[in-house]
């Protein structure tokens, strides 16, 4: 068992120490937002992850894992202390390195001789050697271990990776880091800090690669009749391609893919590569919301003789997640705002009840004149700034939050379902078509049946179909 200090408390930040504590290990993780840690301590989870809150009260329960405000003492006693604070995008696409660099300096004088530091947060190639140099204390130790978490599945991806990646210079340094995941079975790849840190940008632009590429194949169906379905199916097989990631949808976003995509090009071009490939892979994600936004004004636009709005399943970049950075539905609804449709939504993490917490009432609204410096803030909490602030700006625009998603369809001319929350595909569509002035569906996750749908009267389009 080894003494473990996590900073930052975000999708992560906690998932690191909840799991870290489940395999056996004395935690504990740090955060500079007192609400959040408050609701911590009492085992209350902010964020929207399937299975963490049960590892946190368990965690708690046995005394492995605890939460404290602030790092500089919590680090002190620890054997391995864990970066996880964000990394922000700029707006040239660089990766900002000034949370990182302000919790080493808050760190630095109370890491006991012989620490190691781990940079768990996806950090621009080189990050191992700024931690180095703003630590200062050549008798603390410095590693990458990059992390591989889907958000919706996060522990599972924790406690069942496909791999762990250790980027050290020091081999004592990376099995010290190593021995921390001894009760996991995968493969272990060690190998240098550069290298590390590549295979986490180079793994994510890849994945948003392989989602463009389908998108566009599906796009390509469309134009020739096929059914993008049984094209996934005849690639998939070929254990070369495989089937993950073949899922044509709207476009990709989120915090990860997006981001590590663009940084990954500013890297190659700081190195004078060039890496035109990913630029496209770029392009194609623009151009496939694009193509979903005219699609769905195509169909409403199709009958103007028809009243009604276009009802819309799902505000999330994803399922199982509350996370709406980079949404592609996001992205979509506001270019229907924008072309003057009513919109009314429906989202099982954004529901009317908590709409007062968009009109800046509410306790996690962040104001401004309390704090001139955003490194104030945690990652959690400008995680939910962001949010709350996503929000407010879509319903300024008009958007309308319905409670369920009958309330959304009813009156509607078009239902859009453009995140594939599983609920979705059990909803009982026969009421829907009663409730809608024009039966017109799109299906921007392939999550339905087209027959099913089109013996109710539904008008369907879907990706690639």
């Amino acid at each position: 068992m080894s003494n473990v200090t996590v900073i930052g408390a975000g999708y992560v930040g906690l998932t690191t120490a909840a799991c870290l504590a489940h395999l056996g290990h004395k935690v504990v993780c740090c955060d500079i937002d007192p609400n959040r840690i408050s609701m911590l301590e009492q085992g209350k989870i902010p964020i929207v992850e399937d299975g963490l809150e049960e590892l946190v009260l368990s965690g708690i329960g046995s005394g492995q894992l605890s939460f404290v405000l602030g790092a500089r003492h919590a680090a002190s006693g620890s054997e391995v202390v864990f970066l996880c604070v964000p990394t922000p995008q700029r707006q040239d696409g660089s990766a900002d390195m000034s949370y990182i660099v302000e919790a080493v300096n808050e760190i630095a004088e109370n890491l006991d001789p012989g620490t190691v530091v781990v940079n768990k947060s996806t950090v621009p190639v080189g990050s191992t050697t700024v931690v180095e140099s703003t630590l200062n204390r050549p008798d603390v130790l410095v590693v990458s271990n990059p992390e591989f978490l889907r958000e919706g599945s996060a522990v599972h991806d924790f406690l069942h990776p496909e791999r762990i990646v250790i980027g050290s210079d020091d081999q004592g340094a990376a099995i010290r880091v190593a021995t921390l995941y001894s009760k996991i079975n995968a493969p272990l790849v060690t190998t240098d800090p550069s290298s590390a840190e590549t295979i986490k940008y180079a793994s994510n632009a890849f994945l948003a690669t392989k989602i463009s590429f389908i998108n566009a194949v599906a796009n390509l169906c469309e134009a020739v009749g096929a059914d993008v379905r049984d094209v996934i199916l005849g690639m998939g097989y070929d254990s070369r391609i495989g089937f993950e990631f073949l899922k044509p949808g709207p476009g990709w976003g989120g915090s990860c893919f997006p981001k590590d995509t663009r940084a990954l090009i500013n890297i190659a071009e700081d190195g004078g590569y060039d890496f035109k490939l990913l630029k496209g892979v770029l392009s194609a994600n623009d151009e496939q919301k694009e193509i979903v936004t005219s699609k769905i004004i195509e169909l409403f636009s199709s009958d103007e003789s028809a009243s009604g709005h276009v009802a819309v399943l799902g505000l999330t970049f994803k399922a199982n997640t509350d996370d709406l950075r980079e949404s592609p539905a996001v992205g979509i609804v506001t270019k229907l705002l924008e072309a003057q449709i009513r919109v009314i939504a429906y989202d099982p993490t954004v529901l009317p009840t908590s709409i007062d917490r968009f009109d800046g009432k509410s306790d996690l609204a962040y104001d401004k004149s309390a704090s001139s410096n955003a490194n104030d803030m945690s990652s959690a909490f400008r995680l939910e700034q962001s949010r709350t602030e996503k929000i407010q700006e879509l319903i300024d625009k008009g958007l309308e939050i319905a409670s369920d998603p009958y309330a959304a369809c009813d009156g509607s001319r078009v239902l859009a379902i453009l995140t594939e929350w599983d609920q979705f595909k059990w909803l009982d569509y026969g009421k829907i078509a009663d409730s809608m002035t024009k039966r017109a569906i799109f299906d921007g996750r392939n999550l339905l049946e087209p027959s099913q749908l089109r013996r109710l009267g539904f008008t369907y389009r879907g990706i690639g179909r």
